[in-house]
């Protein structure tokens, strides 16, 4: 049993103090063969059942096992995106709520160390956090790599030591070998720099915390965010000062996973000032758009791709059907005795009809209107994004347009009310829906 002083006991006080587990789940745990993720295998197998979690690498478990074959001219930022695209693609397979990894006290003194030394502003000295998006979660973070290899000898764990971990052609590798032990033989004491190091990157962690805060305080800016991104309120970011626009934005960003440099947030602050419709790429997936009165930063979804070709025809008198971004569901129902003309639900005479993607010259006659209405102004009336328009789903039949869900419905396929007829559902998924789509 651990005496409360051992190294499970304070895992466990840790991991329980901090919540790093919040709630039951499977948890997947990246092994690499190190001392470091056996004894944090280990550590967790000791204590799953009083943490509630089941681990998907529990021993006597199946596991998965994977050689990245990066080469030899492999960056570390290359193997770590290539390692963790990876180790979420199995997690995401296996239905994982956590990943769980063996980051320690001394690779944190590292990051702090390298990103001091790369100029990183205070949000990125603060190092790795004990949790982060996407379930994963670092427990090992007090504990140093020597009482955790001590552990690992200790229990008799096998081991293997990577040769790429003392390798100096890697930067951080040759910090770990030759500049630590400079610094630590030049300050005489090697608790003193491990002390400073994690207070800085204490003190920045706070100031992180304290921005994130701020989000909620500032309600001009109006700050709305969803799985694929944020929005801003464009006059808002304009009028403040230069530093804060770039702060709020930076700390925005981080909400949704998006690592924003002071550089990239300055162009946005910038972009802001233009006029509607303009856009700027952020790398990574990640563009910024001014859209009307707003600054939208997103990531481009998988479902995007392709879109414009995507066509979907009712097959059988009920379904549903995705259309990019949006769900189209379909059944039969009576229809009401009033059909609105900008909702997301309406009614069709006949399952003559499909869903598309806006062509040009596409035009609208609108229930309760008078003459056609072009499909492009209505998109930019209802403020939705440029570059949103051309995946704006249309029902049509023929050439005919009938419904474009939450802006305008035509008076064409109207059925009689009381009659039989066909109710269509959209749902959209992802960005919030525009204001005049509401």
């Amino acid at each position: 049993m651990a005496t409360d002083d051992s190294l499970p006991a304070r895992v466990l006080a840790h991991v329980r103090e901090a919540r790093l587990f919040r709630a039951p789940g499977e948890a997947l745990v990246a092994v690499s063969g190190g001392p470091d993720s056996v004894a944090l295998l280990d550590l967790l197998h000791g204590m799953a059942g009083e943490l509630g979690i089941t681990l998907a690498a529990r021993y006597g478990l199946p596991f998965e096992l994977a050689e990245l074959h990066l080469g030899p001219n492999a960056t570390e930022t290359e193997a770590r995106r290539v390692r963790y695209a990876w180790l979420h693609d199995v997690q995401n397979r296996r239905g994982a709520k956590y990943l769980v990894t063996a980051h320690h006290q001394d690779d944190q003194v590292e990051t702090i160390l390298l990103r001091a030394l790369h100029g990183s502003a205070p949000a990125g000295l603060a190092g790795m956090s004990a949790r982060s998006r996407g379930g994963l979660v670092r427990p090992l973070l007090p504990f140093s790599r020597r009482e955790l290899a001590d552990y690992a000898n200790a229990r008799g764990l096998p081991v293997h030591d990577d040769p790429a971990n003392q390798d100096p052609r890697h930067l951080r590798s040759w910090l770990r070998t030759t500049l630590l032990p400079l610094l630590h033989e030049r300050l005489g004491s090697t608790p003193r720099l491990r002390r400073d190091l994690l207070s800085l990157g204490r003190h920045a962690a706070r100031d992180r915390r304290a921005w994130d805060r701020v989000l909620d305080l500032v309600p001009d800016l109006g700050l709305t965010v969803d799985k694929n991104g944020f929005a801003v309120a464009r006059a808002s970011l304009c009028g403040y000062d230069n530093a804060l626009s770039v702060a709020l934005l930076r700390a925005a960003a981080r909400r949704v996973g998006l690592i924003l440099g002071p550089a990239k947030a300055r162009k946005l602050v910038d972009l802001a000032q233009r006029p509607s419709g303009r856009s700027h790429p952020l790398g990574a997936g990640w563009s910024a758009e001014v859209a009307f009165d707003q600054v939208h930063v997103r990531r481009s979804r998988e479902d995007d791709v392709g879109c414009a070709l995507e066509r979907i025809s009712p097959s059988g008198e009920r379904g549903s059907a995705m259309f990019g971004g949006f769900e189209i569901s379909w059944s039969p129902d009576a229809a009401p005795d009033r059909i609105e003309r900008a909702t997301w639900t309406t009614w069709l005479d006949s399952t003559a009809w499909e869903v598309r993607p806006p062509a040009r010259g596409d035009a609208v006659v609108p229930l309760g209107g008078v003459g056609h209405r072009p499909l492009r102004r209505l998109l930019m009336e209802a403020r939705v994004p440029r570059s949103a328009r051309s995946r704006y789903p249309v029902v049509s039949r023929g050439a005919t347009i009938l419904w474009v869900p939450g802006i305008c419905r035509s008076a064409t396929g109207l059925p009689v009310p009381g009659t039989r007829a066909v109710r269509l559902d959209v749902t959209e998924h992802g960005p919030a829906q525009a204001d005049g789509r509401t």
